[in-house]
C-alpha cells in the first residue's frame, strides 16, 4: 500500500470515529400530542392513527381568525410547496394538519375551504366542542372565546404553534412559521428522514 493511500484511509477512519452524535429533537420527550377522533373537511372520521407512518404538522387555529391563522397557514402551505419542488421525497412524508379551536363555526365545509386555499394536501379537522377540547389540551394549546360583539361575532384567543410530529405521533420541534416559509421548510428538512 502506498503512503498517500494509507493517509487517506487513516483520515477516513479518524473522521468516522470522531463524528459527533446527532442532535436530539428539541421537543424529544415533551408531553405533547395524543390520541384523537375528529372529522375531516369531507365529513369523514379521522383519528391520530389515520396518519400513522407519516410526519405531520399539527397547527391549531380557526377560520374566522382575522390575521394570525391565515398568515401561519399560508407559511405552512408555502413551505410545503417549496418542499414539493426542492425535496419531493421529504414533502411526500409530511401531512399538514389544521385543527380548529372554534368548532361551533368551523364545520367540515368551512374548514375545507380554509385549508385548501393554502395547500391542496392540507387536512382540516373539526369535531364536537368536547373532542376539540380534548385534542387541544393534549397538544398544550390554549384557546378561549372572547366576548361577542354587538352583531354576535367573536374572536378566539389561542396559542400559535405549529408542531412537527414524527410518524409515531411524538413531538419533534416547533416550526418557525414566524420566520417565513424558507425557515419552516428548512426545519422540516432537518428532521424528516
Amino acid at each position: 500500500m502506498n503512503f498517500s493511500r494509507f493517509v487517506i484511509l487513516l483520515s477516513l477512519s479518524a473522521a468516522a470515529c470522531s463524528s459527533t452524535p446527532a442532535t436530539p429533537p428539541p421537543l424529544e420527550g415533551a408531553r405533547i400530542g395524543g390520541p384523537f377522533s375528529l372529522t375531516d373537511q369531507d365529513g369523514k372520521p379521522v383519528t391520530d392513527r389515520s396518519f400513522a407512518g407519516k410526519y405531520r404538522i399539527m397547527y391549531f387555529g380557526y377560520t374566522f381568525c382575522p390575521d394570525i391563522c391565515p398568515t401561519t397557514a399560508q407559511t405552512i402551505g408555502a413551505a410545503m410547496r417549496a418542499l414539493d419542488k426542492s425535496d419531493p421525497d421529504v414533502s411526500a412524508k409530511v401531512v399538514p394538519v389544521f385543527v380548529t379551536v372554534d368548532p361551533e363555526r368551523d364545520t367540515p365545509k368551512v374548514v375545507g375551504q380554509f385549508v385548501h386555499a393554502f395547500y391542496p394536501r392540507f387536512v382540516g379537522l373539526t369535531g364536537s366542542v368536547a373532542a376539540i377540547d380534548k385534542v387541544r389540551k393534549a397538544y398544550g394549546v390554549s384557546a378561549s372565546k372572547e366576548k361577542p360583539n354587538a352583531e354576535g361575532g367573536y374572536l378566539v384567543g389561542h396559542s400559535n404553534a405549529a408542531y412537527l410530529m414524527d410518524p409515531d405521533n411524538k413531538p419533534i420541534a416547533l416550526l418557525p412559521t414566524d420566520q417565513g416559509a424558507d425557515a419552516t421548510a428548512d426545519e422540516i428538512k432537518r428532521w424528516v428522514k
